[in-house]
C-alpha cells in the first residue's frame, strides 16, 4: 500500500485518495500466509493504526473483518478491511 514510486508500484495505490500526502510511497504490506492475512508497516513516516492502535514498523498485525486500516495520523486516509 502506498503511493507510486520509480522502483516499487503499489499493488493498492492511494495517490488519488484526498489526504494522501501524509502516505509513503511505499507505506504497508498486506500478506495472506496459511489462510490469514498480515499487514506490516514498512517504516513508514507518519505510521500506519489499526483500530486506532499504533503499528510498530516491523511488526506484524493479523487482520479481521472489520480492522480499521488508517495510513498515517487522523484516519485521514483509512480502510475496513474485508474478505469476500
Amino acid at each position: 500500500m502506498g503511493k507510486p514510486n520509480d522502483r516499487i508500484p503499489p499493488d493498492v495505490d492511494v495517490s488519488g485518495f484526498p489526504n494522501s500526502e501524509i502516505v509513503s510511497r511505499i507505506h504497508a504490506d498486506i500478506r495472506l500466509e496459511g489462510g490469514a492475512h498480515y499487514i506490516e508497516d514498512v517504516g513508514s513516516s507518519n505510521g500506519t493504526y489499526i483500530n486506532n492502535l499504533p503499528l510498530l514498523p516491523g511488526n506484524r498485525h493479523r487482520l479481521r473483518p472489520g480492522d480499521r486500516i488508517s495510513l498515517g495520523k487522523g484516519d485521514l486516509v483509512t480502510f475496513l478491511f474485508q474478505v469476500s
